[in-house]
């Protein structure tokens, strides 16, 4: 497995998705304002995260082939996770879109680990449980992000 080319972009993509998929789930249409913002994330963010893994591997003076290959498969990623979180929330009711998305999220960042671990001689589980502790925060600081922003705005209106 050659995980440097997909890694950056699926756990990205991913740590991206969830936040915007449980800050925004209880907006006043939240497929409407999730399938936007992702949208938003698959062009530009991905074209600004894929430019800075261009250039950083110019700087480090990669051959031209190797920076083709990584970005283009960092863009491509990208874009594949992030649609899969955008038929989520366009096809389930919100209610299930939300756990299935948290489902899919840490399923990809649990066996990008494991292989990582595997790759580097590494303890798979010690590997596997930090970064899903890391993804498991991004999700809870999303959930209270989103209620200390409607707590807020229910003050100001």
């Amino acid at each position: 497995m050659q995980g440097k080319y997909f890694s950056f972009g699926a756990t990205s993509a991913v740590i991206t998705g969830l936040a915007v998929v449980v800050g925004l789930s209880r907006t006043a249409n939240p497929v409407i304002g999730i399938t936007t913002a992702l949208m938003v994330i698959a062009i530009a963010d991905n074209i600004s995260d894929s430019f800075g893994i261009h250039v950083h591997q110019e700087a480090q003076k990669e051959s031209v082939k190797e920076v083709r290959k990584t970005t283009l498969t960092n863009f491509g990623t990208r874009i594949a996770v992030v649609s899969v979180f955008i038929l989520l929330v366009i096809l389930l009711p919100m209610k299930a879109a939300v756990p299935f998305s948290i489902f899919f999220g840490m399923a990809v960042i649990s066996t990008i680990s494991y292989f990582i671990a595997k790759e580097q001689k590494a303890k798979p589980y010690r590997v596997v449980f930090q970064h899903l502790l890391i993804t498991v925060l991004v999700i809870i600081g999303s959930y209270l992000l989103r209620e200390a922003g409607a707590g807020l705005i229910a003050k100001l209106t």
